[in-house]
């Protein structure tokens, strides 16, 4: 019998938690059932696996992702878009460092599809480019550019890794104008 309180979502939640606090590569099944008081073997009647928790916890996060990038895009284009889309984008990877790094797992095909966040992720990424008017094979390389960037600008501030004295939203301010201005004359081939 299940213990009493243990379910699929609170084991996920309580991952996500721990993922964010104290990495995703200390999410365990130890771990999680210590935080539950429980055995390791109680929570395998709501998980099958490791990798199952894990893939349950990227779908849960990147639903949660989605939802903010979708909020920011509400009613906007063009550079106030791009700027929005970028902050919440920002804001997430920074605030859940465990989450967002689950949204960046490789996931079995089938999970995968079963995901609405993943495919909200890249609805919302390419309704924001709409406002460029680029087409592949231009589209997919501006979208590689700014996930590549957004991903390296927030993995660089969560480590602490910007040490010059300008201030470092300043310069998130100037990269994403600049990314602007890029998308607005995309170079032709």
């Amino acid at each position: 019998m299940p213990r009493a309180g243990l379910t699929p979502q609170r084991l996920v939640e309580a991952a996500a938690e721990l993922a964010d606090s104290a990495g995703l590569d200390h999410v365990t099944i130890s771990a999680l059932a210590r935080g539950f008081g429980v055995k390791d073997a109680s929570l395998y009647s709501h998980i099958r696996s490791l990798d199952d928790l894990r893939a349950r916890l990227a779908v849960h996060a990147a639903a949660e992702f989605a939802d903010r990038l979708g909020s920011a895009l509400a009613g906007r284009s063009g550079q106030a878009a791009l700027t929005a889309f970028a902050d919440a984008y920002r804001a997430y990877a920074v605030s859940h460092p465990g989450r967002y790094a689950a949204v960046q797992l490789r996931l079995p095909a089938a999970v995968l599809a079963g995901s609405p966040g993943h495919a909200k992720l890249v609805e919302y990424t390419y309704a924001l480019m709409r406002s460029y008017d680029l087409a592949e094979p231009d589209l997919t390389d501006a979208v590689r550019l700014l996930r590549s960037t957004f991903h390296g600008f927030a993995a660089l501030e969560a480590a602490d890794g910007f040490a010059a004295a300008r201030p470092v939203q300043e310069s998130w301010t100037r990269g994403i104008a600049a990314l602007h201005d890029l998308l607005t004359r995309w170079p032709t081939a």
